[in-house]
């Protein structure tokens, strides 16, 4: 078909079409001026645009019933029409307004028409569209007057009711998006942007049709979900755009407070006319307030991400523009915005935190006093609150709540100081946090884990130790759920690093010495408080105005340390186990017949929950100590004196739990000052770790701890330490020969060390001894093991051992037979015995002298009455042997000493000591 490229040859084919349409309105007419239509061009169609109209908008309003089909084709048509040309006369625009709502609406006195159908409604809503993206600049502002404000408001309450009850998912966002073009809030590029004169007069003319386009709107956001995500998108897009045009903080702020006398000729009109002054913004923000709440709570739940998305799109948008206007919604919206942070959607997740950022970096509240405090109360709120939801929700409920208040704290950033400095608020969340902390200590497993005397001695049980040490799993009586410890943990350090620190310590330490119920979660919160400060780990939307000094951190660190370390809060029972218990002065020994047991005499009796509950708390305290090392780095050199010989002393506690934490506490603090292993840690300062090993010992309540440092010390360093602890070495031996009866298993644990330690650093000379058939002989003469064992030898050793039997048993030997005894013996003793060492040339080792010292103090304690003693002597006595292995002129005689007590063992004794004497 011939394209009609100018005016004159375009009407000459589309008059007749015209003429026919006007004459008879049918479907069939209709499709004819269509299909000539599209052979005109664009520029030609313009200068005919009201003659190819006027018939089509006569089908429209043609007097008498008019079928439905026609009607749907006339609009389909002129909604072509106008999207190939602009409108360019106000008059024309506010015509075809009104033509094309005339058709979603019944005539006139026509009583009940029959129900539309959703294709014409389309086609009504697209057309409409169409026509207001067809006028431009002054054409289309023409329709914003005061004279035009009764078709405006048929419009948007025919496109609302369409939105509102239609149950045609396109109909419903046809019309949305229709009503939002409408309202001049199209978001096309094509459209033009209004000055502040221009959106100053269009809000005063939406102003009229705010209460029932929310209200709509509300309806249709919390309306049936099965509608679909689409239409409730819409709405909420356009709720926040009218309401965020009407009650724009900057169009407010420049209304005059009395409204202005109108012409005579509008006083009609002005009735309907909105004055939007102090008094009527804010009953308006009273009742949108109860819509936004209305809103938030159902959009914040909704299952599609989008939905979700376009609530974080209003809250932005409304944050944005009306944050003095709708102050008071701020609370719905900022629990909306908060609660979204951690939403299982990405694309919600991200969108989010980029506008709590921009919020941050915009400083809104750090400016705003009236939103600070509304933050304030928000949190002082869920702060109360706070104990009986972790107690009822569920753990999803719970990762809610606590990014609800870490969203809070994060929003009120350098403000939070707000807070802080009111008692009753910082009382309220403070509480709130211990309550939450409260851990479960009914795990009988805790207690019952015990560190036996040769772990932790090679490399591999020690990186072990590590490993468990430094991330030990704590089990809360609220929670389960490790993202809730996790948010616990933020909220703890965002207050830490836009709080008053010094404010904070202060609290904490009180609740801490407060009451032993809260003493282990105030010492959770103030480990985690220092992190914050010092900015470790913690997530934050703005930076701190001032960061703290590392003075500041040393300053509040010291006094916790203190504390931590004062003997009430680090000698706590962890067992009932008489090792365990130390003889403080403020005890009382119960008699010997009821066991050696020492308890607290004013205390009630232990049980297994509060030693579970002591147990965390050192724990508790070890990990703050090791996070105070790595917050000061190199500046902890100057508390390393104070805190390392009490963690030392854990580390060789009994309890697992306790020395594995007090392990990777050590590592921690090492690493910190710089040292390159725990070996070079305990090796640099080991004269002052030995000053007071040797103060303790002196007396005798504090002896078991002195041990455990020993002890702890010979496990983690290398023969590089022995000549520094030979001297407190051999205190160790001088107070055991004071107290046999007393501390004697006490002792003879770091005796067993010291020998494990020897046999670990000295022991390559029993493993090439052993490679000798000589060195698996039952009698240890270890001093042959170069030569090889003859007949002679064999002979020599049993008429050995039956002289020895019979003199164990009494059986003397008379004169004679002892006379020939010498005489066979006398060649023998007078050769040379060979040996590997001379005693007049090769002076004992060091460790080998230690060795035999010790095995002098096992020879009186193999007797001893107590069970645990014994096993714990042949221990050390078979280490003993090993040690002494390469010198048989000393071990020799020392096995001589030691054999009448260890038959004793072997003949008349407890199996287990029979099996551990048989192996000695």
């Amino acid at each position: 078909m011939a394209v009609f490229d100018t005016p004159q040859a375009a009407f000459g084919a589309l008059r007749p079409a015209c003429v026919r349409l006007t004459r008879a309105q049918t479907v069939e007419n209709v499709r004819r001026l269509r299909a000539l239509l599209a052979a005109v061009e664009a520029a030609a169609l313009q200068e005919l645009q009201e003659y190819v109209l006027f018939p089509l908008r006569f089908a429209l309003k043609a007097p008498g019933p008019r079928p439905e089909r026609v009607v749907l084709s006339a609009v389909q048509c002129l909604g072509s029409v106008l999207a190939a040309t602009c409108v360019r006369k106000g008059q024309l625009l506010r015509e075809l307004l009104s033509e094309l709502c005339s058709c979603l609406s019944p005539p006139a006195g026509s009583g009940r028409a029959p129900p539309l159908s959703e294709e014409l409604k389309l086609a009504v809503t697209q057309a409409l569209h169409t026509l207001l993206h067809s006028a431009y600049g002054d054409v289309l502002l023409s329709l914003y007057q005061p004279a035009a404000l009764p078709l405006l408001g048929f419009a948007v309450s025919l496109l609302l009711g369409l939105a509102e009850q239609e149950r045609a998912k396109q109909v419903k966002i046809s019309a949305l998006k229709c009503l939002q073009v409408l309202v001049l809030q199209c978001e096309c590029p094509e459209h033009q942007r209004l000055d502040e004169d221009e959106a100053q007069r269009c809000g005063d003319l939406f102003a009229s049709f705010l209460p029932g386009i929310s209200m709509a709107l509300a309806r249709v956001i919390t309306g049936d979900i099965k509608q679909g995500h689409k239409p409730m998108v819409s709405a909420i897009r356009l709720f926040y755009l009218i309401v965020g045009s009407v009650m724009a903080d900057v169009q407010l702020a420049r209304v005059p407070k009395n409204k202005e006398k109108p012409p005579v000729e509008q006083s009609r009109i002005s009735e309907l006319m909105v004055h939007r002054g102090p008094d009527w913004s804010r009953s308006t923000a009273e009742k949108l307030s109860l819509l936004l709440h209305k809103i938030v709570e159902f959009s914040s739940a909704h299952p599609h991400w989008k939905v979700r998305l376009e609530l974080v799109e209003l809250v932005h948008h409304l944050l944005q523009n009306c944050s003095q206007s709708l102050l008071g919604s701020f609370s719905h919206l900022l629990k909306a915005l908060v609660g979204l942070v951690n939403d299982e959607s990405s694309e919600v997740q991200s969108r989010c935190t980029e506008v709590l950022r921009g919020m941050a970096e915009r400083r809104v509240v750090a400016r705003s006093r009236a939103l600070a405090d509304v933050l304030s109360e928000n949190l002082h709120s869920l702060a109360t609150a706070l104990p009986r939801l972790m107690n009822s929700q569920d753990d999803t409920g719970k990762i809610s709540t606590l990014s609800l208040l870490l969203g809070y704290l994060k929003l009120l950033g350098p403000k939070i100081n707000i807070v802080l400095n009111s008692t009753s608020h910082l009382q309220r969340l403070s509480k709130a946090l211990l309550q939450v902390l409260e851990l479960d200590v009914t795990d009988v497993k805790i207690v019952e884990d015990r560190r036996w005397g040769g772990e932790g001695a090679g490399p591999g049980s020690l990186q072990h130790g590590l490993q468990r040490g430094r991330c030990q799993k704590k089990y809360f009586r609220f929670f389960t759920e490790e993202k809730v410890f996790q948010l616990l943990q933020q909220v703890c350090r965002v207050l830490g690093y836009y709080g008053n620190l010094y404010l904070l310590v202060d609290h904490f330490m009180g609740l801490y010495g407060e009451s032993g119920g809260y003493r282990k979660q105030a010492a959770m919160v103030l480990n985690e408080l220092i992190a914050g400060a010092a900015g470790a780990g913690v997530d934050v939307l703005q930076e701190r105005e001032v960061a703290l000094s590392v003075e500041d951190l040393k300053g509040s660190i010291t006094p916790i340390l203190d504390e931590y370390t004062d003997q009430a809060n680090w000698y706590l029972v962890t067992s009932i186990d008489s090792e365990e218990i130390s003889p403080e002065p403020s005890r009382s020994a119960l008699p010997a017949a009821r066991s050696r047991v020492l308890l607290p005499s004013a205390e009630p009796p232990l049980t297994t929950r509060s030693m579970n509950s002591n147990i965390w708390q050192i724990c508790i305290q070890l990990e703050g100590i090791g996070c105070f090392a790595a917050v000061l780095g190199q500046e902890f050199r100057a508390l390393l004196l104070s805190a390392l010989y009490p963690v030392l002393e854990k580390a060789g506690d009994q309890t697992l739990l306790i020395s594995e934490t007090a392990l990777g506490t050590l590592v921690d603090m090492g690493e910190a000052c710089g040292y390159p292993s725990l070996q070079c840690l305990i090796n640099e300062n080991s004269d002052y770790l030995v000053n007071g090993i040797s103060l303790s010992l002196r007396q005798p309540a504090h002896r078991p701890r002195a041990s455990r440092v020993l002890d702890t010390m010979l496990r983690h360093s290398d023969a590089s330490l022995l000549p520094l602890v030979d001297d407190v070495i051999q205190d160790v031996l001088s107070a055991l020969d004071h107290s046999y009866h007393d501390q004697a298993s006490t002792f003879l644990g770091v005796l067993h060390s010291l020998m494990t330690a020897l046999v670990r650093w000295f022991g390559f000379c029993d493993q090439e001894l052993r490679q000798t058939p000589a060195a698996e002989s039952p009698s240890g003469d270890s001093c042959q093991g170069q030569q090889a064992v003859t007949a002679q030898d064999v002979e020599r050793f049993f008429r050995d051992y039956v002289r020895q039997k019979r003199i164990a048993e009494g059986n003397l030997p008379e004169a004679e037979e002892k006379e020939e005894e010498e005489a066979a013996e006398a060649p023998r003793l007078a050769e040379p015995e060979p040996s590997c060492s001379d005693p007049g040339e090769a002076p004992l080792p060091s460790h080998a002298q230690l060795a035999k010292d010790v095995l002098e103090r096992c020879i009186h304690l193999l007797s001893d009455g107590s069970l645990r003693v014994r096993l714990k002597v042949l221990d050390v006595l078979e280490l003993c042997v090993t040690v002494l292995h390469p010198h048989g002129n000393h071990l020799l005689p020392m096995a001589h000493r030691v054999w009448p007590a260890l038959v004793t063992r072997l003949i008349s004794d407890d199996p287990l000591a029979v099996l551990r004497a048989f192996k000695v």
